[in-house]
């Protein structure tokens, strides 16, 4: 080997190194969610998120006001964030951030309308809100679809 070529492995070598020392070849980028009330006028809305490890507590929008939170997605794309809906008599769980389901989706943003009828992800394609999923099923008894609350 030349010893430009030498040189050439031994920075990139370094390079990799550094990066995969602090960690950066491993780290997804932050994703935020933000979720806004449209459920319905002057209808509030208390919502409740958590994951396995965080608890992001409760908090209370008023119709058409929005909450959001960042994080770093893990590496093994496991990443779920749950919440809990409640307006009126109402009340329904929906995974606002699934790993699995929304990395490629919504890659550093996931803006999600609450609507009466169902969550809806705005879709940069069609630039509205029409990427809408299922609220969760209860289970039966516990009230929630988790058993952790």
């Amino acid at each position: 080997m030349s010893p430009f070529g030498r040189y050439m492995f031994s920075f990139v070598l370094l390079v990799f190194l550094v990066c995969f020392c602090d960690g950066s070849v491993f780290k997804n980028d932050r994703v935020t969610v933000q979720i806004t009330n449209a459920v319905g006028w002057k209808v509030g809305l208390n919502l409740h998120c958590k994951s396995k490890d965080d608890d992001l507590g409760s908090h209370f929008l008023d119709a058409g006001r929005d909450y959001e939170f960042s994080f770093r997605p893990n590496f093994f794309l496991t990443t779920l964030f749950f919440c809990k809906f409640e307006w009126g008599n109402e009340s329904h769980w929906f995974d606002i951030y699934d790993a699995q389901r929304d990395f490629l989706r919504c890659k550093t943003e996931c803006n999600w309308q609450i609507y009466e009828s169902a969550p809806c992800l705005w879709d940069p394609k069609t630039e509205k809100y029409d990427l809408c999923g299922n609220w969760n099923k209860q289970l039966q008894g516990s009230g929630n679809n988790t058993g952790s609350e």
